[in-house]
C-alpha cells in the first residue's frame, strides 16, 4: 500500500489507501460486534490504556503494528487482517502498520463525546469516515 513515485497518480491512490484502509477498521468493528465490542477487546488484550486514550478527549496514545497485531489476534480477528491485506495485495505487518496509524483515529472519531456508544445505539457509517481517511492522508485539505 505504499504511494507510486508518479505525482500525478498519487491523490488517487492515497484516496484508494485510505477507503481500504477504512474498510479495514469497519470490518474490525463489524467482526467484534461493534465499536463497543472492538474497543472491550482490544482493552482485555492488554492496550487498555492506549485505547482509552483513543476514546476519551485528547491526544491518542500510540499502539505498534506489533502491539495491535497481537491483539486481534489474540482477539479472534487476525484473519480479518489476513483477508484484508490478500485483497489489496500488501503483506498483512504492512498493513497493520497503516492500520496501527489509523484506527486511533477512527474510534477517536467514532467517540466525540469521550465515550462508546452503547451497543446498538451508533451504527457504524463508513461514508463518515471518509472524510477522517482524506484528512489524515493528505488528499484534501482539512
Amino acid at each position: 500500500m505504499s504511494l507510486p513515485n508518479d505525482p500525478l497518480n498519487a491523490s488517487q491512490s492515497s484516496q484508494a489507501i485510505g477507503a481500504s484502509l477504512i474498510s479495514v477498521a469497519g470490518g474490525l468493528i463489524e467482526r467484534a460486534g461493534g465499536l463497543q465490542g472492538l474497543v472491550a477487546m482490544l482493552q482485555q488484550q492488554g492496550l487498555g490504556k492506549a485505547v482509552q486514550s483513543w476514546v476519551s478527549i485528547g491526544a491518542n496514545k500510540a499502539v505498534s503494528s506489533r502491539q495491535l497485531g497481537q491483539a486481534l489476534q489474540k482477539g479472534g480477528l487476525g484473519s480479518v487482517i489476513q483477508e484484508a491485506a490478500g485483497k489489496v495485495g500488501v503483506d498483512p505487518n504492512q498493513l497493520l502498520g497503516q492500520l496501527s496509524q489509523v484506527l486511533p483515529h477512527v474510534v477517536d472519531h467514532l467517540t466525540p463525546k469521550g465515550e462508546v456508544p452503547a451497543q446498538g445505539q451508533s451504527g457504524l457509517d463508513l461514508s463518515s469516515l471518509g472524510a477522517l481517511a482524506d484528512k489524515l492522508l493528505g488528499s484534501k485539505p482539512a
